[in-house]
């Protein structure tokens, strides 16, 4: 039987890929990474190359830089799932690892791409392997505990907008915001007017040699981060154990 793989890499460092994505990716028959039509070396494809030899990586190109649904944002969908699928047509039976940055159930691309895959393979077999997320990383790398106790943690994307936000921030007790490059000035006012800004902690390039932690306070509210950045913002405690009071 085909089996297509969805393989979490991690949020960029190599050291943070799990033995069982490892041990997958020095198998498969074939790697797919997911690259930017602007022809850059994605970070997934970094991660990767650590595990795997050149020859068994094969780029698929989506339209990462469409921050809306768009037509071509569907083209793309369609298109690499098409090559997905002619590689089964000319490996019957083969394995088909596909890298995604971060965890492959937590806003991936590799969604969109195994549903159209299934639709084009009858014979196929879907697994799912796990990775580290950017939040784990953040949270581990800033000393930040995410949840205490009874704590509850939302994951928000910030393309959903300002207000939304908002809702989160008053709705949980821990926040994680994905997505909030281009948004910093409307993230960053969000804090401010709710008393969360001192506590928010700021992530970039996590395990890169740009990485860039630091207090959201001290972010420049003129100045748009990545795309990929990441933004805690942890409970308030009053001491230990405050989680499970």
């Amino acid at each position: 039987m085909n089996r297509l793989i969805g393989l979490g890499v991690g949020p960029g460092d190599p050291e943070l890929v799990t033995v069982k994505a490892a041990n997958l990716l020095a198998k498969a028959d074939v790697v797919f990474v997911p690259v930017a039509d602007s022809g850059e070396t994605g970070r997934a494809e970094q991660t990767v190359l650590h595990y795997a030899e050149a020859w068994r990586v094969e780029r698929v190109v989506f339209a990462l830089h469409d921050r809306e649904h768009t037509a071509r944002r569907e083209r793309a969908w369609d298109a690499a799932a098409a090559q997905v699928a002619d590689w089964f047509a000319a490996h019957p039976g083969g394995t088909a690892a596909f890298a995604t940055i971060g965890d492959p159930c937590v806003y991936s691309t590799f969604t969109y791409l195994a549903a159209t895959v299934r639709e084009l393979v009858g014979d196929l077999a879907v697994e799912l392997v796990p990775g580290v997320t950017a939040m784990q990383d953040l949270a581990a790398r800033s000393g930040t505990p995410l949840v205490e106790g009874r704590e509850s943690l939302a994951l928000f994307p910030m393309t959903a907008g300002a207000e939304r936000f908002r809702t989160a921030l008053e709705s949980f007790d821990a926040v994680v915001a994905y997505k909030f490059g281009r948004m910093l000035p409307e993230t960053l006012a969000v804090l401010r007017e709710t008393g969360r800004l001192d506590e928010a902690v700021y992530g970039a390039g996590l395990g890169l040699a740009t990485e860039d932690i630091r207090a959201a306070r001290d972010l420049d509210p003129g100045e748009p981060g990545p795309y990929l950045s990441t933004l805690i913002v942890p409970p308030k405690r009053t001491g230990r154990g405050h989680g499970l009071r």
